[in-house]
C-alpha cells in the first residue's frame, strides 16, 4: 500500500471539485470552493486516522497494556490517553440477539479464526450474515442482490494474518458503528433483539469499510429501504 503523498491529495480535490474551475476560461479557479472540499478531505483522512489508533488501543488494552504504556508509545500523558480514549465499548450479549444472528456470529467468528485475524472487521461480519439463509439474505434478495454473489466478493477480501488465537477478538470501530445504528434500529421496530437484516444495514450505513463497500457494488442501498416496521 502506497500513501498518498501532498501532490496526490491536491489532484484528488481539484478532481473533487466541480465548481472549482468557473465557465469561460476565466485564469483563476475557485479557491474558496477548493478549500472547502480540501477541509471536507482532510476531515475523512483524520476520521479515518483516529479509527486506526482506536483500533490499536483496544488491542493494547485486551493484552494487558496499561494506559501509562499506552500514553507512552502514542507520546503523551496517562491522563491524555484516557480522557481520550476510556470510554468503555458496549459489549452486546447473545441475549441481545436473535437466534439467527446468533448463528451468523458462529460464521463470523469462524471466519476471523479461519484467517487467523486478531479483529472482526466488517468483512467478517458481512460474510457471517451471508453464510445461510436468514432475515438478512432474504432483504438483498428483496431488493435484487445476491447474497451468493456478496458472500464471494466479501471472501476475496478475507487476507490470512499471523495471530494467534485469542478468546476474545476485539471488534475494529467500523464493525462497532455498525452493531449500534443495528441495535437502534432494532429499538425503532419495538424489538428487544437485533436481527441480522438490521446488522446489514447497520453496515451499509456506517458508508466506510469493505462491507459497505461490497455493498454498494452489488447495488445495495439502505436508503432506498422503507422505514422499520415497529412490532404489534
Amino acid at each position: 500500500m502506497t500513501l498518498p503523498d501532498l501532490d496526490d491529495l491536491i489532484a484528488e480535490v481539484d478532481r473533487r471539485c466541480d465548481t472549482a474551475h468557473r465557465p469561460g476560461g476565466q485564469e483563476q479557479p475557485d479557491w474558496l470552493a477548493l478549500l472547502t472540499v480540501a477541509a471536507q478531505l482532510a476531515g475523512h483522512l483524520q476520521a479515518l486516522a483516529d479509527d486506526l489508533v482506536e483500533d490499536y488501543v483496544e488491542h493494547c488494552r485486551m493484552h494487558g497494556n496499561s494506559w501509562t504504556d499506552i500514553g507512552a508509545s502514542l507520546g503523551v500523558t496517562r491522563q491524555a490517553v484516557q480522557q481520550r480514549f476510556h470510554a468503555p465499548h458496549k459489549r452486546y450479549s447473545p441475549e441481545a440477539m436473535t437466534d439467527d444472528l446468533r448463528q451468523a456470529m458462529v460464521h463470523v467468528k469462524q471466519a476471523a479464526v479461519h484467517h487467523r485475524n486478531n479483529y472482526i472487521g466488517t468483512e467478517h461480519l458481512l460474510w457471517g450474515l451471508t453464510a445461510e439463509d436468514n432475515s438478512a439474505t432474504r432483504l438483498l434478495q428483496t431488493v435484487g442482490v445476491s447474497p451468493e454473489s456478496v458472500h464471494r466478493s466479501v471472501g476475496t477480501r478475507l487476507s490470512m494474518g499471523a495471530s494467534q488465537a485469542a478468546e476474545r477478538i476485539a471488534w475494529t470501530p467500523y464493525s462497532r458503528k455498525a452493531i449500534a445504528l443495528a441495535e437502534t434500529r432494532s429499538e425503532q421496530k419495538g424489538s428487544d433483539r437485533i436481527d441480522c437484516e438490521d446488522l446489514l444495514i447497520g453496515l451499509a450505513q456506517v458508508g466506510r469499510g469493505a462491507a459497505a463497500t461490497v455493498l454498494t457494488d452489488a447495488g445495495f442501498d439502505p436508503a432506498t429501504l422503507a422505514p422499520a416496521p415497529a412490532d404489534t
